[in-house]
Order: structure tokens, then sequence, then C-alpha cells
């Protein structure tokens, strides 16, 4: 069965070993097998079958079906891939755990920890990560700016920011003149703003994500300084009372 060596690697890095992907692309090209029959078609030892097909089915490759022998099937690659979704998430979700409990308090007990900071994210996964960190502690109020470019960050954020206004938290949204409304669904109070060159989410009055440009974001901020985040809210704020409701804009 000829793969790509792109597909192989990918494989690889979610978490498959190299016998097991070579036993996983056997069973996709050739079908059900037995162990010894998967042994010769994927080139892995027969020594390391056994061991290779009770990983793969505990990571949710592969089923098996009862019998003498004992006979492997693949599970489908959308079915694997997302028992493997899950699995990371709970991973993510217990390390988070063991992390923030133990520490993050030793974090904030040190001096350093009230110094404000500023950084500078680089790449669009740098940002969506830390857009996402950022919506995941929001308690009372979120302030989002989104400018034109801005839009793949705010579809992004959108089913948070949907969670978050059911939760409670004061949610509203800003967007540019061109933007399908219906596309965002409720994800709070909106208004519609022309002239926007920058944009960006402002979390408690408390830590801010600025996104500078104009046809793309050039720069992209993250700061918890006091001054620089009152005066990303103070200017959010002079935007947002000029700013048109949906309704009106549609009658001028």
């Amino acid at each position: 069965m000829s793969v790509s060596e792109e597909a192989r690697k990918v494989l690889r890095e979610i978490g498959l070993t190299s016998y097991e992907t070579q036993a996983y692309l056997a069973l996709v090209g050739s079908g059900v097998m037995a162990a010894s029959q998967l042994s010769e078609r994927s080139n892995v030892p027969y020594s390391k079958i056994y061991e290779t097909l009770t990983s793969l089915q505990r990571k949710g490759w592969i089923e098996t079906k009862e019998g003498r022998p004992t006979q492997y099937y693949p599970k489908s690659p959308s079915e694997a891939f997302q028992a493997t979704k899950l699995g990371l998430e709970e991973t993510m979700r217990l390390w988070k755990q063991a992390v923030m409990k133990e520490l993050q308090p030793l974090y904030e007990r040190r001096e350093f920890r009230e110094k404000p900071d500023i950084w500078i994210l680089r790449g669009e996964s740098s940002v969506l990560a830390k857009l996402q960190e950022m919506l995941s502690e929001v308690k009372k109020e979120l302030m989002v700016a989104a400018p034109a470019f801005a839009g793949v960050f705010l579809e992004a954020g959108a089913p948070m920011l949907s969670r978050l206004r059911s939760e409670g938290v004061e949610v509203r949204v800003m967007v540019a003149g061109n933007r399908n409304l219906e596309e965002l669904g409720d994800v709070g109070e909106i208004k519609i703003r022309g002239g926007m060159f920058g944009g960006g989410i402002i979390v408690d009055g408390r830590e801010a994500l600025l996104l500078l440009g104009e046809e793309k974001p050039t720069l992209v901020i993250w700061s918890n300084h006091v001054g620089l985040v009152k005066f990303a809210k103070d200017y959010f704020q002079h935007l947002w009372e000029t700013a048109n409701s949906p309704l009106s804009s549609r009658h001028k």
C-alpha cells in the first residue's frame, strides 16, 4: 500500500509508534488479518506484533474479531482520529489540573508575578492559543473589537463567547461593517463600527490582547500592564459609544 511519508509522519506525531503505523497501514490496505499474517504484511517482527496490536486497540485504532485465531481489523481513520483527539483532550485536562493545583499558587506568591508583562505574539497558532487561554479565564466582562482582518480569530472564539454569555458574563462585541452577523450567533451585545485599524479583546479589565494593522495583523500584543489595559478599555468604550447597533445600521 502506497502512503506518503507525510501521512506516516503525521501518524507518528499524534502518538503511533513506527510499528503501530506499519501495522495500521497494512490493515487499512489489506483488511482483516490474523496476527501472524499481519506480521508478514507489515514487517513488524512476530515477537512485537501482539504488543503492537494491543497498543493499537487501546489507542482506539483497531478492533478484534474473536475466533481461532483472533482476527484484527482497522477502525476508519476518522473514527480513530476522534478517539485520539478525545484522549489528548483528557490528557491535557489532567496535565493542566496537576500544574495549576501545585505550580500556579507558587508562581503567584513570587514577587515577579506583580510585575506587568508585555508579550509580542507571532504566528496564527500562538495568537489562537492565547485567545483560548484568555477566554477560559473570563469571570465578569469581555470586550471584543474585531476588524475585518480578525475574522478567523472571531470565528474561533464565537462558540466560547456564546457559552460565556449563557454563564452571565457581560460580552460586548464590536465588528467591522462588512461582517455577516448571522454567522456569529448569540455571542453577546453586538455593534458595528467602521474605520477600525486594529482590535483585540479585554478580559475583566485586567489583560488585553491587541491586534494592530489594517489589512492583516502586523503586530499582536498581549499585556496585563495596568496602564496599557486601561487605555485599551477606555478606547474600546469610546468606539463602542459611537458605533451603530445592527438594527440601526440597516437603515443608514
